[in-house]
């Protein structure tokens, strides 16, 4: 068995999602944690109207929180993660393929994966490195990865924003966990005062998961925001073990 590990931690963090727009609220989740639910978009109201109305509902989400979380920092690196990206515009566009309908060009290039780190590179004018990424129930360690991986090339700090929301209708069947529409952002640093630490190994038992379990994002943030010192995640034939320490 293999283990390898990466260390990290978050200057600033921001969280949004319909009805729980504050830390407090969001605090009192992470106790309870009760379910998500509303189709409320977010304001981004940092973001100038033109471009903000491009933005769909999962991508006005994650734009909020990066917005919040990044404030007036420049030439930030961002990492964007998102399991299932803007699935819904997808089927929109399939849709319309299936009646011989024309496709909107503007529907087609939001629908792709880094449709959403775009917009935010093209309202700030920054020309840092944006990527986004998706790797299955592992999106969110992955992204982590990916993130600490610009760290150890010598970027002070990375922006990762993590957000998803429940698959459209004709994908509902595939959903392996209890989706909701969340997201959030993490402005990592080297590992500092407080420390959170991924590490990861095989899996042997190889455990189905249970469907009524947190999506993987917000399992991530209710580790994070209760302090808790330990979370262990099984995904296929990967164990993930986050843990966090002083």
């Amino acid at each position: 068995m293999s283990f390898s590990g990466i260390s990290f931690s978050i200057a600033s963090y921001a969280v949004w999602a319909p009805g729980m727009e504050t830390k407090e609220a969001w605090t009192a989740w992470a106790e309870a944690s009760h379910f998500i639910a509303g189709d409320i978009a977010a304001p981004v109201q940092a973001m100038p109207p033109m471009l903000r109305r491009r933005a769909g509902f999962l991508g006005k989400m994650a734009l909020e929180v990066a917005y919040q979380c990044l404030g007036q920092r420049t030439d930030v690196p961002t990492v964007f993660s998102s399991r299932h990206g803007e699935a819904s515009r997808c089927v929109d566009l399939l849709l319309d393929l299936a009646k011989d309908m024309p496709l909107s060009p503007m529907s087609f290039g939001l629908s792709v994966h880094n449709a959403t780190g775009g917009l935010f590179s093209i309202a700030r004018g920054d020309h840092a490195s944006n990527s986004a990424l998706a790797a299955g129930e592992s999106s969110v360690e992955h992204a982590v990865v990916e993130a600490c991986g610009l760290l150890a090339e010598g970027e002070p700090e990375v922006l990762l924003v993590v957000y998803d929301c429940p698959l459209p209708t004709p994908y509902a069947v595939f959903q392996d966990c209890d989706e909701q529409s969340f997201a959030w952002a993490w402005l990592v640093r080297p590992p500092g005062d407080e420390v959170v630490s991924l590490t990861w190994s095989d899996n042997l038992a190889h455990n189905p998961p249970s469907f009524e379990r947190l999506p993987a994002g917000l399992e991530v943030l209710r580790f994070y925001l209760r302090k808790d010192p330990i979370l262990e995640r099984m995904c296929g034939s990967r164990r993930w073990l986050w843990s966090r320490h002083a």
